[in-house]
């Protein structure tokens, strides 16, 4: 009897053991369902949005002048810090590959392999995070601000769209500016580059930049170009929408600044991944090696 009662217990615990693992499975796929819902519909309005203020960029009066005013803010602002950050970069991801190619008595490639790097890669995604974060948080923060303090219902009242005057130039002007900001990055990460290899651990001038000339072509710097122009389109997008769909006051201003911050740091990442393998595909199919 007693050995009845311990097999019915124990297949009593089985079962709940069962029950307890099957509903936190359906837990964790009703919160996947639910966050992937989240997103499509958000990316949905996201989508609206800036078609919405793509098509107002050509409606009359014109806003060439807020498109310019913006493009200062965003473009000759960031200029400082685009230099600053670049020739770090190109000191320090120099003498990390020289470094590893010393062990191979390969250190003639550093400087083609660091203008690769950054050229392709790391011009255009480390312009777009620095960009994101400057430029796009004070977009999100002023539009939330102006929300608010109810500036943009003010607009409305007297007849001005306001995604024509206040998002489309900020979208025109992010557009522009991110392809000059990287060239700007990569011409100094180059310089922070030759700093390096060059002056301080007195390699071959001449080898360093016949190397460079021998493996870079044009291509490399466009798909950096191309890339950085698509990053602007999307920060400026993200942080906009978050900043004029601002609700709660200062703590919603907050928010709208910290979610558009931290989306466009996100989207500029993986689309990066996803641009790359997009510029493989077509190269392939054009048969460019």
């Amino acid at each position: 009897m007693s050995g009845f009662l311990a097999s019915t217990r124990e297949v009593g615990l089985e079962l709940t053991l069962i029950d307890r693992t099957l509903g936190g499975v359906s837990w964790i796929g009703a919160w996947v369902i639910k966050f992937a819902k989240g997103v499509i519909e958000e990316a949905g309005k996201i989508g609206l949005f800036f078609f919405e203020s793509i098509r107002l960029i050509f409606d009359k009066p014109s806003r060439f002048t807020e498109i310019i005013r913006h493009m200062e803010f965003v473009g000759n602002q960031s200029i400082g810090i685009i230099c600053l950050t670049g020739l770090f970069t190109g000191l320090a991801l120099s003498f990390q590959i020289y470094l590893g190619f010393k062990m191979f008595n390969a250190v003639n490639m550093v400087g083609p392999v660091v203008a690769l790097g950054i050229t392709r890669e790391l011009g255009p995604v480390l312009t777009g995070l620095i960009v994101a974060a400057r430029a796009g948080g004070a977009m999100a923060a002023r539009l939330g601000t102006m929300r608010v303090n109810e500036q943009i219902d003010a607009l409305d009242v007297m007849g001005v769209n306001t995604k024509q005057y206040l998002i489309s130039p900020r979208i025109v002007a992010a557009f522009i500016c991110m392809p000059l900001l990287t060239a700007v990055f990569d011409f100094v990460a180059m310089v922070g580059s030759w700093i390096l290899c060059v002056r301080l651990l007195q390699m071959d001038e001449a080898v360093f930049w016949q190397k460079i000339r021998d493996m870079i072509d044009v291509k490399h710097i466009n798909e950096g170009l191309l890339k950085s122009a698509v990053f602007g389109i999307f920060f400026a997008l993200i942080c906009t929408y978050r900043g004029f769909n601002t609700t709660g006051g200062a703590k919603g201003v907050g928010d709208a600044t910290n979610q558009g911050v931290v989306q466009s740091m996100v989207a500029i990442i993986i689309l990066d991944y996803f641009l790359t393998n997009l510029i493989r595909f077509y190269y392939n199919m054009m048969g460019i090696s």
